[in-house]
């Protein structure tokens, strides 16, 4: 193995690690060297990674934020479909929100007692995800598929809204509502795409149907 592949495999180990401590002890509880520990490394290798735990979280909501720009990237899973193509993002969004439930609620915790660290991980890994899903919606203007007075930032935020908002009611209150969380999230995009749609509702879901 190359020293440039065991750097990279060191680096996921230390992610990782930092994703399953800062989602047990928050970001004042989590230590760089329980970090470590956590990844089998000595504290030094970590610091030889990441200079400081600030910089350690920026990059854990990076490399999350990553793994789903990298899916939302694959142009050709891009229909230009509105339905579909929410509906591939939610998808998305939602297992991403599923996968590390623990560290996001430990970040929303933690965010207005250190609202520097959390706008720095806003700024550097959650807004350009955001910022793609406007542009994507703002060519669907130009392509006369969603209507031109919608304000698209405020469109997006209530998606990922709908969704953060059911993945933690799925967790932090467990109980059995009569719907999965594949029929959850394909509703909140129905809604989404009823009220971006230049078509009239009662052509996308005609009487009867």
């Amino acid at each position: 193995m190359t020293h440039s592949n065991r750097g990279a495999k060191t680096r996921e180990r230390l992610l990782k690690a930092a994703i399953e401590v800062f989602s047990i002890a928050g970001v004042v509880g989590a230590t760089t060297r329980e970090i470590a520990r956590v990844a089998e490394v000595n504290e030094v290798t970590l610091f030889r990674h990441f200079q400081s735990k600030e910089q350690l979280l920026a990059a854990v909501a990076q490399h999350i934020a990553a793994l789903k720009a990298e899916a939302l990237d694959r142009q050709d899973e891009w229909t230009q479909d509105l339905q579909c193509d929410l509906l591939h993002y939610a998808q998305i969004h939602n297992a991403m929100l599923e996968e590390n439930e623990a560290l996001i609620r430990m970040f929303i915790g933690e965010a207005k007692r250190h609202p520097d660290a959390a706008l720095q991980v806003l700024q550097q890994a959650f807004l350009p995800l955001r910022d793609k899903l406007i542009n994507y919606l703002r060519h669907g203007v130009d392509q006369g598929n969603v209507r031109p007075d919608v304000d698209l930032s405020i469109a997006v935020d209530q998606l990922t809204g709908l969704l953060l908002a059911g993945m933690l009611r799925r967790h932090v209150m467990p109980v059995e509502r009569g719907y999965s969380s594949d029929r959850y999230v394909k509703s909140c995009v129905d809604l989404m795409v009823q009220s971006l749609s230049p078509i009239s509702q009662s052509s996308i879901y005609p009487p009867n149907s």
